[in-house]
């Protein structure tokens, strides 16, 4: 049995069928419809992956009931737009002034993510191309606004205040949206080449003058400790000096007692008695009838003649 039925055109000589050109095949009509199954059985349904929510809109109108995570029954003339409610990292770079109008080139990193409950709210009132309408520019203007309230010098310092400010404030910013900024680095502060050729300039004058006090002050200390050194060898000086005269006078008193002893145990038959041991048994030489011998020069010294006194 032939797959297509057609009814021929006529019967050739040899008995066989022609057909008509075109004919149609009887399964075409029935895999037509079933395609048609198939794409109306697709758009009954939708699948929301994890970490998306499900907008659905019929005919234009944006319904407040937000589809989560998992399979849903759908009419076919329902749109579903799938918003990423996962945290998003957006790089922003902007221009700005800081108080002493110097042009500072910022770069940005911002992690966000949207509020599943506004969803909705964000696909009604701005589209899916919320990044640009929304993130960007509330990005540059608040941190325009940031940069104004700084100088360059003091950016670079307060880079921790300024990325705390600037999270702060566009969170309140974009709250009512249903965009909820999480954290922001700030990757890079860039200025002008002249401001930076001054901000050089002025890092070796502040290390000239650094060194130049270090070393005034280790001078100082040189001459402190040196003074403290004369000092200290001043006052031991002059301690020595009064520990030798402690001595000293200690010692003559020590001689005086001695002598003091020596004096009162010298009784007169004892120096008699010395003279005697030391006299060396010869008479002094003498002249005239009138000498009188003294025994003065026993104790080893000469002895000497001394005269009379006249008139005796």
């Amino acid at each position: 049995m032939p797959i297509f039925s057609k009814k021929p055109k006529y019967i050739d000589s040899d008995g066989k069928p022609v057909y008509k050109p075109g004919g149609i095949p009887k399964l075409v009509p029935v895999i037509i419809l079933a395609v048609l199954v198939l794409v109306l059985a697709s758009s009954c349904f939708t699948v929301v992956s994890a970490g998306h929510t499900g907008v659905v809109s019929t005919f234009g109108k944006v319904s407040e009931d937000v589809l989560q995570e998992g399979f849903h029954i759908k009419m076919p003339w329902q749109q579903v737009t799938k918003m990423d409610n996962r945290i998003v990292k957006l790089e922003v770079s902007t221009e700005a002034f800081s108080s002493d109008l110097q042009t500072v080139n910022v770069n940005l990193a911002v992690n966000y993510r949207v509020d599943t409950s506004k969803s909705y709210s964000i696909v009604k009132n701005v589209g899916t191309n919320y990044e640009s309408v929304l993130m960007t520019p509330a990005v540059n203007e608040v941190m325009k606004s940031i940069m104004a309230q700084y100088t360059a010098e003091q950016s670079i310092t307060n880079r921790n205040v300024i990325s705390t400010a600037l999270l702060d404030e566009l969170n309140e910013k974009l709250a009512d949206s249903g965009i909820y900024v999480s954290d922001i680095n700030i990757i890079d502060f860039d200025f002008s080449d002249v401001y930076v050729q001054a901000i050089e300039a002025k890092q070796v004058a502040e290390q000239e003058k650094l060194r130049a006090k270090i070393e005034q002050d280790q001078l100082t200390m040189e001459k402190e400790a040196e003074a403290a050194r004369r000092v200290i060898d001043a006052e031991a000086a002059a301690e020595v000096a009064r520990i030798e005269a402690e001595a000293a006078a200690y010692a003559g008193e020590k001689e005086a007692v001695a002598n003091e002893k020596i004096a009162a145990s010298l009784t007169l038959p004892l120096i008699e008695y010395y003279k005697i041991q030391h006299w060396d048994g010869k008479l002094p030489t003498v002249s005239g009838a009138d000498t009188i011998i003294r025994m003065d020069g026993i104790t080893g010294e000469a002895p000497a003649a001394t005269p009379a006194p006249a008139g005796e």
